[in-house]
């Protein structure tokens, strides 16, 4: 899954051993959180934009459903049957027309943005596209919605980390130019001038099988070699004493002991 790796637990050639393991009951499963949407209409693409998209890549995804048992037309916007793990992106669809891009956190106004782009991420999400486009890495084992403008013409172009419980709602501005919809790097739809999306925590979580206990901040490092600077001293690969944990500390998450297997 992607290309850098923060997901993957084993390569192809370890597919057989870890399919044992989970029948063994060898395994653990770890959960992340997703997003949904709510739209003020579903979801289209316009006549001709398959063709333009599927030139060196796989076929394109059609637009999302509205969610089974979800009134096409309410006041709070329809709901959408589609979950993103990573992230879903609002883009400008010309390049020479910027997007005009208003973003609500938990029903209010925030900022109006003249952007390239407006990314809502996961925090599984926050070392995809968010990461590369300066946003923050957020810890997998948090809740949280984060936002990153790209390119904005903008003195504030920071990233937002909102609470797991305040909707991120896009809306395009009037003179804005149409805006592309793409969920977990799929485009899904194109919005016109007046139209919203809202993203927020999905009811149901990715469940994922894991053949040891994530070690996030082992992978971050080794994946971007962050313990490699030349102007610094070697340092340990992890702190934790061989005394037993105070009671103060018993809830934290901590690295193993040293001598476990």
């Amino acid at each position: 899954m992607g290309r850098v790796g923060f997901l993957t637990e084993i390569t192809p050639d370890d597919v057989r051993g870890a399919l044992d393991a989970v029948e063994a009951g060898r395994a653990t499963v770890e959960e992340r959180m997703m997003l949904t949407l709510r739209a003020s209409r579903p979801l289209d693409m316009p006549a001709g934009m398959d063709a333009l998209l599927r030139y060196g890549r796989g076929p394109v995804l059609p637009a999302p459903k509205i969610r089974p048992g979800s009134p096409e037309e309410v006041g709070w916007g329809v709901a959408l049957d589609v979950t993103a793990l990573n992230d879903v992106v609002f883009e400008k669809l010309a390049r020479d027309r910027q997007a005009g891009l208003a973003v609500y956190v938990a029903g209010q106004l925030l900022a109006s943005y003249s952007a390239d782009a407006i990314i809502v991420a996961t925090p599984t999400g926050s070392t995809a596209y968010s990461f590369a486009a300066g946003g923050p890495v957020v810890s997998p084992h948090m809740d949280a919605v984060v936002f990153t403008p790209v390119a904005p013409h903008i003195a504030f172009d920071r990233t937002v980390v909102a609470a797991v419980d305040e909707a991120v709602a896009i809306r395009v501005l009037p003179h804005s130019g149409r805006v592309a919809v793409s969920i977990d790097g799929q485009l899904r739809g194109v919005l016109e001038p007046g139209d919203w999306v809202a993203a927020y925590r999905a009811p149901a979580r990715l469940r994922l099988v894991r053949m040891r206990p994530t070690e996030f901040y082992h992978r971050l490092r080794d994946r971007f070699r962050l313990a490699d600077s030349p102007a610094a001293d070697p340092a340990p690969p992890f702190y934790r004493p061989r005394s037993p944990v105070p009671e103060d500390l018993a809830h934290l998450r901590l690295p193993p002991p040293q001598d476990a297997p």
